[in-house]
């Protein structure tokens, strides 16, 4: 008797580690989505006060298993804003980066105009957590009013415009591939933003370009980098050389969006699209910490082994900087 028990119990214990493994090594699909646009607050300068041309990107990083089910998420956006005055001189410093709204933290200052005392980080957190376990189907049914949530499960803790969240937490469900991540991996999400090649006006309008960088890694319990995604979006606002916006950009795609429509392989000197060498270097990561990627050499931004110059030939500094801040905050 004592032998048959022991053996139910041997057995127990395979099925309870064979099912925690099991668990634990389900491969799930990586995705990324983001959407921008140019703000409503983008004004022409005039003699009181300078114009600005700001733009606002939601970007949502998430891991969904077999079943549609999201298993892990994260919600971030950044505002890009350039200044620009009435002689058509952009006056924000050229050299301005800007992070997203979680990095900012309490610094966004959105906590005292909050009907729930909630700043945005604490709030995008919350909906996070409120659609992770959920099908996109369940998230596609969260009732809004205007962008703003009415379930009062919800509004307890997330009262913000999530319009545009939405949206792109079911285009990132969309996107996701089968990458390498498994179920137990930490998922993270990079953003950094500059000015690009803005331009003040002259003979030509002025340009205010938001160009932003994406990183979306997930990493295994020994900190290897186990899938990741890299994109980037250019967000243009003309302006004359009185300082009237002349031109704003519309249906705004980031450049794997576009394809071979971002028209970079013609002057590959590898003849590789961006968004083909951005794939090379998520795939030349793969394996890596986030230490040994900040680790890459770079002349200029510019790698210089032959093993990724091979297949990757322009500038990877934001490329590292967005594993980087991926890495950091990845939970």
């Amino acid at each position: 008797m004592k032998k048959i028990l022991a053996l139910t119990l041997s057995l127990v214990m395979v099925m309870t580690l064979f099912t925690a493994c099991s668990s634990s090594d389900e491969k799930v699909k990586t995705g990324l989505a983001v959407i921008t646009s140019i703000s409503d607050k983008s004004k022409d300068a005039t003699a009181e006060a300078d114009g600005l041309a700001q733009a606002d990107s939601t970007a949502v990083a998430v891991l969904v298993d077999s079943k549609g089910v999201i298993k892990n998420i994260v919600i971030d956006v950044v505002q890009t804003k350039v200044n620009f005055n009435t002689a058509g001189e952009i006056t924000t410093d050229f050299a301005q980066e800007y992070v997203s709204k979680h990095e900012l933290g309490d610094a966004y200052n959105m906590k005292g105009a909050s009907a729930i005392g909630k700043e945005w980080f604490e709030q995008a957190n919350a909906l996070a957590d409120y659609v992770t376990g959920k099908k996109l189907e369940d998230v596609k049914k969260i009732a809004l009013d205007g962008g703003y949530p009415t379930d009062a499960d919800l509004t307890s803790s997330v009262t913000m415009n999530i319009g545009e969240i939405l949206n792109a937490i079911e285009k990132a469900v969309n996107n996701a591939q089968d990458l390498g991540a498994s179920a137990n991996d930490k998922l993270g999400l990079g953003i950094i933003s500059n000015l690009g090649k803005s331009a003040n006006a002259g003979e030509k309008d002025g340009l205010a370009q938001a160009y932003t960088h994406y990183g979306a890694i997930t990493v295994d319990s020994k900190g290897k980098i186990t899938s990741s995604i890299i994109d980037a979006s250019q967000a243009n606002v003309n302006f004359s050389v009185e300082g009237k916006i002349t031109n704003i950009a519309e249906d705004i795609k980031t450049k794997t969006e576009l394809g071979d429509g971002y028209n970079m392989k013609g002057t590959s000197p590898i003849g590789k699209e961006w968004f083909e060498q951005a794939k090379a270097f998520a795939d030349y990561i793969k394996g890596k910490t986030v230490a040994e990627v900040k680790g890459i050499a770079l002349d200029g931004g510019y790698a210089t082994s032959e093993d990724l110059t091979s297949s990757v030939t322009i500038n990877i500094s934001d490329f590292i900087t967005v594993v980087d801040k991926a890495g950091a905050t990845a939970k």
